[in-house]
């Protein structure tokens, strides 16, 4: 069956088409029926099914005589070791993890807080929650204090699962003291902590309160899985609110399992046996989809990476790690690339290593510019496949589904949306519009299982923040639109459309006709306030390694080139270049946070952003143009 059979299929039936893809988990109980629709327009799935996550990811590979396959491969350039754990080797390491828990007086339903960098004993952690019922939520490792103590207030934790340090480049994040600083600053203490000691740094143990990993679990007795409710929240993962405090997603233990085990061979085309690698964090939504869960359920080996793609040591790291283990299906960020690409920006690094074992370059989290995706498929001679999703959705909303069936590839476009998902363009009053026209993109209710059924103690907040713009409707807050043909294409945060003197129009179109300037490696347009036509684009880029030409006829260039693609309605006027652009860790270029300084309006530094000073760099930017006063 083709993509269109498959998808028309599930759009005629859908809790048939669902009740089919849980065959493929393990249940104690099986769920009597997929859809729960009492609480419209709050969803759930599988509720009354009884499953383990843990038992899933680990145990029943064992079962199935798989145990001397290869679970995880932990390959951290920074420490310059890698090592392997099987899926038998993994069971051991988690039941007993989850039985020193257990002793501690962790059960199902508590919380635990896991602040750990990227080492197999994040997964572990994880894996040993899930198995005893807990209910994790992963900070990302060097979080701030006062970001780790708001979490900490929210979900309550009974325990923080933390490691002495995490490892950058040149130097060692203090995990630690960030941990302390936190319990100081927040109302609720949790009753104990295990702390990781890496021999990169050993933290001091506050007595009473701090574990050591290893010797809490000296005697104690392995752990069994224990059964859970189809709708019993697996975890809490944070993502930021537009209100500055961050929102909780949950996830749904029995739907997580099955929509992210569909995944697998369907968007990713692995089959069980085969490493998968998304060069990711734990901390970030991809890391507990793709990293975790996701291959392990289905018997995949998963890469487990300590390190950056450039500097760690050079820009052809990425290539090692592919050729080195092996690695079938790669999912990584644009920006990753584009880290590469401005590093290397003829890709001379890879003809030291032999990726033919590649079959596709997956990418998401952010626009996939044009330019980006050409110059990775000229340079791994592998197809590139966009695709869309988000924190809220744990998966695939769009993409190309290459277990299924290869569909042609549109640059700039991540192709069809999936099944579960009925994706619709809409205008500001909530009406489809044609196709080819640019508007907000919503999903019709329900949304499928493995999604945010709600917010962790924010029902009413969830109801505001995703459903009460479009009635029925999943707001998703990006832009787009629609072709002729059903592809779709992500144009920008609905935030970043910009309008210009009546014209909205989306900056991401211009970016990538930024982007496609033989100077310039990165990019990013905002839209700043302006007297005469309500909003003006300007744009920042970025120059790839090793150009020496003037700043100033590269800029006009850019202007030229905005002019001649997108028509003099753009209003296209200004380009700065900059040596850096504000990025939050995970990659995603801080566009509202440079607008509010362009506006000279106030704003709260953002939690993730990876370096506080590029703000003022670009503030200098501006500043020299006449804005940010």
């Amino acid at each position: 069956m083709g993509y269109k059979d498959i998808y028309d299929g599930w759009k005629a039936d859908p809790e048939g088409f669902w009740m089919q893809a849980a065959e493929a988990i393990d249940w104690t109980r099986k769920p009597s029926k997929a859809l729960f629709d009492e609480g419209s327009p709050i969803y759930e799935w599988f509720s009354d099914g009884m499953t383990n996550t843990c038992f899933n990811a680990v145990d029943r590979h064992v079962e199935a005589g798989r145990g001397d396959q290869i679970a995880i491969i932990h390959d951290s350039p920074i420490t310059k070791t890698k090592h392997e754990i099987t899926y038998a080797e993994l069971q051991t390491r988690v039941a007993s993890l989850a039985g020193a828990l257990r002793a501690k007086g962790i059960e199902k339903g508590d919380r635990v807080i896991i602040y750990m960098p990227m080492v197999p004993e994040a997964l572990e952690a994880m894996l040993a929650c899930a198995r005893l019922g807990a209910v994790h939520s992963v900070v990302f490792g060097g979080f701030a204090a006062s970001e780790l103590a708001v979490r900490i207030n929210d979900c309550t934790p009974k325990a923080i699962i933390a490691a002495s340090c995490g490892l950058e480049p040149g130097r060692v994040v203090h995990y630690k003291p960030l941990v302390d600083g936190a319990i100081d600053e927040a109302a609720h203490k949790p009753e104990f902590c295990v702390i990781f000691q890496r021999e990169q740094e050993v933290a001091h143990l506050e007595p009473g309160r701090d574990v050591d990993w290893h010797g809490f679990q000296a005697g104690a007795t392995p752990a069994d899985c224990v059964p859970v409710e189809g709708n019993h929240p697996a975890y809490i993962l944070y993502t930021s609110g537009t209100t500055g405090a961050p929102k909780g997603v949950i996830r749904h233990t029995g739907g997580h399992m099955v929509a992210l085990n569909w995944t697998m061979k369907n968007v990713y085309n692995v089959d069980p046996g085969d490493v998968f690698w998304a060069a990711s964090d734990v901390g970030w939504v991809v890391g507990h989809s793709y990293i975790c869960y996701g291959p392990l359920i289905h018997g995949n080996t998963t890469v487990v990476f300590e390190g950056k793609p450039i500097g760690t040591p050079d820009a052809g790291t990425f290539w090692r790690v592919i050729s080195e283990h092996n690695v079938r299906s790669f999912f990584t960020a644009p920006t990753a690339l584009r880290a590469i690409k401005r590093e290397d920006p003829k890709g001379e690094a890879i003809k030291d290593y032999d990726i033919s074992c590649l079959r596709a370059l997956y990418l998401a989290g952010e626009r996939a510019d044009p330019d980006t995706i050409v110059w990775a498929q000229d340079v791994m001679k592998v197809p590139v496949y966009d695709h869309w999703w988000q924190t809220e959705t744990g998966f695939t909303i769009a993409g190309y589904p290459t277990g299924i069936e290869t569909l042609p590839v549109k640059v700039g476009s991540p192709a069809m949306p999936m099944p579960g998902y009925d994706v619709q363009i809409l205008d500001e009053a909530g009406f489809q519009v044609a196709p080819g026209t640019l508007g907000a993109i919503a999903i019709k209710l329900p949304l499928p299982p493995g999604t945010l059924p709600t917010l962790w103690n924010a029902e009413a907040r969830y109801l505001k923040s995703y459903l009460t713009t479009f009635p029925g409707y999943y707001e998703t807050g990006d832009a787009g639109m629609i072709d002729e043909d059903g592809y779709l294409y992500i144009m920008a945060r609905t935030d970043d459309v910009i309008n210009v003197a009546g014209h909205r129009l989306s900056t991401g179109a211009m970016e990538e006709v930024l982007a496609a300037h033989p100077d310039v490696a990165e990019c990013a347009v905002i839209g700043v306030t302006d007297q005469l036509k309500g909003q003006m684009p300007v744009g920042f880029v970025c120059l790839s390694k090793g150009v020496e030409r003037a700043h100033d006829d590269i800029t006009k260039e850019c202007v030229t080139l905005v002019r001649e693609k997108i028509g003099p309605v753009a209003a296209f006027k200004l380009a700065l270049v900059v040596d850096r652009l504000p990025k939050t860790r995970s990659g995603k270029i801080l566009r509202a946070t440079m607008v509010k300084i362009a506006d000279s309006e106030a704003f709260k530094m953002p939690a993730t952003i990876d370096d506080p000073a590029i703000l003022d760099e670009i503030r200098s930017a501006l500043q020299a143009i006449g804005y940010a006063k």
